[in-house]
């Protein structure tokens, strides 16, 4: 499938949007993630990791949906995000271990 001269011109900008959407999505989902894990660890409130489980893995499944709207390239830009912003995320918490 070919795109359009529209569409191209529109390229640059969907793509930054869609690799932020995917930074954001990333912080929030990895966050929800170690949250779950320290009420799991912690024996916290089950249904408040529940809660996060199946919120963090809706969010990712309907934004990765909305991205795959604009195209393969669209996704792949939202997933550099979510990737870029869990190698921020493990190398904060390594710092933060060492």
């Amino acid at each position: 499938m070919e795109m359009d001269e529209r569409e191209m011109t529109h390229l640059p900008l969907t793509l930054a949007v869609c690799f932020s959407a995917g930074l954001l999505l990333g912080f929030a989902y990895f966050t929800a993630l170690r949250m779950t894990a320290d009420l799991i660890v912690g024996q916290g409130r089950p249904l408040l990791a529940l809660g996060l489980t199946l919120g963090r893995l809706g969010a990712m499944v309907a934004a990765l949906y909305l991205a795959v709207l604009f195209g393969g390239l669209a996704l792949l830009a939202a997933l550099g995000g979510v990737l870029s912003a869990k190698a921020v995320l493990v190398g904060k918490a390594r710092r933060a271990g060492s």
